[in-house]
């Protein structure tokens, strides 16, 4: 399509091409032509280079060994992959050949690591040693012996799946990239047909435990955890005789192939179960349903489950059961924590005191947040305790219309403070009204919270949400009360020319009974508030936008969306109880109606308004409740991220997403098949 020339970085090369010459200079001056890496990337490079760079020789920077190891492997746990493993790269990096790397070679490599295929192009190069660009029968024998140990399990390069591949043992049949690839795929299920003939001598179809843990030892023992490895030997148990089939070596080997389907269909199938939990049935089900084909037998499910379920394969297991098959580098959390003090009642306590300081602040961003939205577009929302309070049954005394009738008189008979009434108490006392609810709602969930699979029952959800929202009405009544006579006085102030009076004269007027007067409405309205909205908030978060699945945290608008849709059901089915709060708290004028209590409020309000009467200033409820509620949840959940660390209320594990260096993940990548061509490859060969 386009007559462009571009230089390739590198060559086609086929099973019977000649060999190029200098394929390793070649490669090196065609990526500094062809390649435009991003400065940035380069800069890092550098840095990484110049940082482990020890060597010195004519005034130039080179990497050694060790310091080569140094740049590129990962700086956790290398029990798994071994720092001689990580230099068999060394040899590949080294293009020409003085045992040392170059700033060149170096940019060289990490481009090379970026290939979709590094993986089988670094194994490809590492066994091309005459870097002829094919690789020939000798070649692949000796580079795979000299790499494994003498008391490896003997391989059969003469067998006839070898020949199929690279001719005859002395044949001219060379393999190219293409046929490389191709081999070093199938080279495991090779090896463990042939490591399984070689233990089993009486050729009767079984072996010992042991001889099947040097098996897998041998295959693939960097991909196990050091659990499920000691229990290999367990694998005899799930059938008689004491012995294991070749049946269910080989059934184990395509669990291991299959691993990142197996956490694939275990993470969707937990996270769909109502408990957490699965059991064999379940996995096998939802492998059914989300593949086209079914990939796992049910001799390969029971093994899955016999090694998460520590040798009960018949119980229903969550995902930090699987956590020890599915990650190499697991421990037991006993040993993690081993080392870690329990946490003091002095810790415990801090912990909650700054929970607490954290609710208070989110509580505050989010009045602070809620009042402009009400000045700009609803206004009136902050009047809802006006249309709440408005009693239809007095003559003349139908105040507000509507929302946008409301909005017209306050300003016209208050001004434009007159929105602002009743928010300096409102923002002394919302602080610790949100703060004790999210506390205690936070509280009371982590310690009903299944510790192996961070649920809680909707049962324990209510009462968690339920019991955050009876604790703040110690805060919430005084200040409601304060608030809404604030709020009320105005208009009074101009139908009967009185004074409005301030919140201290307010307060000395009620006092300290008076102002927890209406609280049994206040209680009514609160508790089934958070009862709702709190497992609202925590099922939106996980089953409508999939929060910890594959490690996903919530963006900012996720999560203000949860909180925000989370708090418009619960405003308003709870308006009932909050217009009956109004009507309790509000000291009746001349000719209205009187309540002696909360039933009794109830009955004359239906009486004498009717059922549509308990649902006034509803929707201003929501709108107002709704922002507020998503603004304060977004600073709480993001006030939690810093600076004060979890207590880890959570078993950690390396499923949960961890950030990671780019560079050193593909330079752990690309040792795979290497590792797959023996688990201990390169360990022994210098």
């Amino acid at each position: 399509m386009f007559p462009l020339s571009l230089p390739r970085i590198f060559g086609t090369v086929h099973c019977d091409s000649e060999a190029p010459t200098s394929r390793a200079a070649s490669t090196i001056s065609t990526v500094k032509s062809a390649i435009s890496v991003p400065e940035n990337e380069l800069k890092r490079w550098r840095r990484t280079f110049d940082t482990n760079a020890q060597t010195v020789v004519e005034g130039q920077k080179f990497l050694n060994s060790d310091q080569f190891v140094n740049a590129i492997a990962p700086k956790g746990d290398l029990t798994k992959i071994g720092r001689a493993q990580f230099a068999t790269l060394f040899r590949v990096a080294d293009a020409n050949k003085r045992g040392l790397v170059s700033w060149d070679d170096f940019v060289v490599f990490e481009t090379i690591l970026k290939r979709p295929d590094a993986d089988y192009w670094i194994a490809f190069q590492y066994f091309d040693v005459d870097e002829s660009g094919t690789i020939s029968y000798d070649e692949f024998k000796n580079v795979f012996n000299a790499n494994i140990g003498p008391d490896a399990i003997p391989f059969d390069f003469d067998c006839d799946w070898v020949k199929l591949y690279l001719g005859k043992k002395n044949g001219a049949h060379v393999l190219g990239y293409g046929e490389f690839t191709q081999l070093m795929k199938g080279l495991q299920g090779e090896r463990l047909r042939q490591a399984f003939k070689y233990l089993d001598k009486d050729q009767d179809g079984y072996i010992r435990p042991e001889q099947f843990k040097k098996i897998i030892l041998d295959i693939a023992g960097h991909k196990l955890s050091d659990a499920v490895i000691e229990r290999l030997p367990t694998l005899t148990t799930l059938s008689p005789g004491g012995r294991i089939s070749y049946s269910e070596v080989n059934a184990f080997y395509n669990v291991i192939r299959e691993m990142d389907m197996v956490e694939r269909i275990i993470r969707e199938a937990t996270a769909k179960s109502k408990d957490g939990r699965i059991g064999q049935s379940d996995f096998l089900d939802h492998c059914v349903s989300r593949t086209r084909y079914a990939l796992f037998t049910p001799m390969e499910a029971s093994i899955i489950f016999h090694f998460a379920g520590r040798g009960n394969g018949q119980q229903r297991l969550s995902l930090l059961d699987f956590a020890q098959l599915l990650d190499p580098r697991w421990k037991a959390p006993s040993e993690t924590m081993e080392s870690k003090a329990a946490p003091s009642f002095l810790m415990e306590f801090a912990h909650s005191a700054y929970n607490f300081g954290l609710g208070g602040i989110a509580g505050g961003f989010g009045a602070t947040i809620v009042y402009p939205i009400d000045l700009a577009v609803t206004t009136c929302l902050t009047r809802a305790c006006r249309m709440q309070n408005q009693r239809s049954t007095v003559v003349g005394q139908l105040l507000y219309k509507n929302s946008l009738d409301c909005v017209r008189k306050v300003f016209r008979n208050e001004g434009f403070l007159g929105f602002y009434r009743g928010l300096g108490p409102q923002l002394i006392g919302v602080a610790p009204e949100k703060a004790i609810k999210l506390t205690v709602n936070d509280f009371i969930r982590s310690r009903a919270m299944d510790p192996e699979t961070g649920r809680i029952s909707v049962g324990w959800e209510l009462v968690a949400g339920g019991s955050a929202g009876g604790c703040q009405v110690i805060f919430t009544n005084p200040l409601e009360i304060v608030k809404i006579r604030l709020q009320i006085q105005g208009e009074a102030a101009k139908l009967e020319g009185a004074v409005p009076k301030g919140a201290v004269h307010i307060i000395r007027q009620l006092g300290l009974l008076g102002l927890y007067k209406g609280a049994s409405a206040c209680l009514l309205r609160d508790i089934p508030f958070s009862a709702i909205y709190f497992p609202a908030y925590a099922h939106l978060k996980k089953d409508v936008f999939n929060e910890g699945y594959n490690g996903k945290q919530l963006s900012f608008f996720e999560t203000l969306t949860s909180a925000a849709v989370a708090g418009m059901p619960a405003a308003y089915f709870t308006t009932p109880a909050d217009v009956v709060k109004t009507r309790l708290q509000v000291e009746a004028r001349s000719g209205q109606t009187h309540y002696k209590g909360m039933l009794d409020a109830f009955v004359k309000i239906y009486r004498e308004e009717g059922f549509k009467a308990f649902f006034k200033g509803g929707p201003a409820r929501i709108v107002r409740s709704s922002p507020q509620f998503g603004f304060t949840l977004v600073a709480y959940e993001y006030l939690h991220k810093f600076p004060y660390a979890s207590s880890g209320k959570e078993v950690e594990t390396r499923l949960t997403s961890q950030p990671e260096d780019m560079a050193q993940v593909r330079a752990r990548n690309a040792l795979r098949i290497l590792l797959d061509a023996h688990g201990d490859f390169g360990r022994r060969s210098g």
